[in-house]
């Protein structure tokens, strides 16, 4: 049985006898299931094994501090905060950039440019990157660009949290409150992992913010289609 640890040691290894080549690891699970942590931990491994390496968050993610990337524990690592990925090798200093080996991406799920970055980064420029993010909204929707790129990545690890509830496995984000924004950031005041169980029956809050956005969905596209059918009609 593999541990994340022996993981992360055969990845680094594996990006060293490929050096130049790029490379693409996604890191995704529930909130509190410790992405942050795991990407911390393959970041100092990069160090360890002499590799040059950045970390990067979204500006959007303010809830610790605002020039670190910092685990639910309190464990940090200096990074650059930007609205955006592609502007990251100029901000960064062409120079210093190109001498760069790997780049951590941490709450990914912010990034509209994600795929875009990636491509670049690791087919063109022929670097490692490490991504965090959530896989889902508290709806159990895709959140972002995070599952666009698993079609790109070298490995992708699948993290589980502890449900809050009844101490299972977690596999899925709860909102407590009756807001329906599909970015809300915040802690455990307003999220808490929980079981499939625990998710479809014990919770009325998303059951009531689900059937909210399916009706607004549905108004949309039957706004659309009479519109369109206004515009053809003779």
């Amino acid at each position: 049985m593999t541990t994340l640890d022996s993981d992360i040691s055969r990845d680094v290894i594996s990006d060293q006898e490929h050096h130049g080549s790029g490379a693409i690891h996604v890191i995704t699970g529930p909130m509190f299931s410790g992405k942050s942590t795991s990407l911390l931990r393959r970041i100092k491994s990069e160090i360890s094994a002499g590799r040059s390496v950045a970390m990067v968050k979204s500006s959007k993610d303010t809830r610790y501090a605002k020039d670190s990337v910092v685990t639910h524990d309190g464990i940090g690592f200096p990074c650059w905060t930007l609205p955006d990925l592609m502007s990251f090798p100029d901000i960064f200093g062409q120079d210093a950039y190109a001498k760069l080996d790997v780049i951590g991406i941490d709450e990914a799920q912010f990034f509209g440019d994600l795929y875009e970055f990636c491509c670049e980064v690791a087919d063109d420029d022929g670097k490692t990157v490490i991504v965090a993010g959530l896989d889902g909204d508290y709806l159990r929707r895709s959140f972002g660009a995070v599952l666009d790129i698993i079609p790109l990545a070298d490995s992708v690890t699948k993290l589980t949290a502890r449900c809050e509830v009844c101490g299972q496995k977690a596999f899925f984000t709860l909102r407590k409150t009756c807001d329906t924004r599909t970015e809300l950031i915040g802690g455990a005041d307003v999220y808490m992992p929980v079981c499939r169980k625990h998710y479809v029956n014990n919770n009325q809050v998303v059951v009531k913010a689900s059937k909210e956005v399916l009706d607004s969905d549905k108004a949309r596209s039957e706004s659309c289609v009479e519109t369109v059918a206004a515009m053809i009609q003779p």
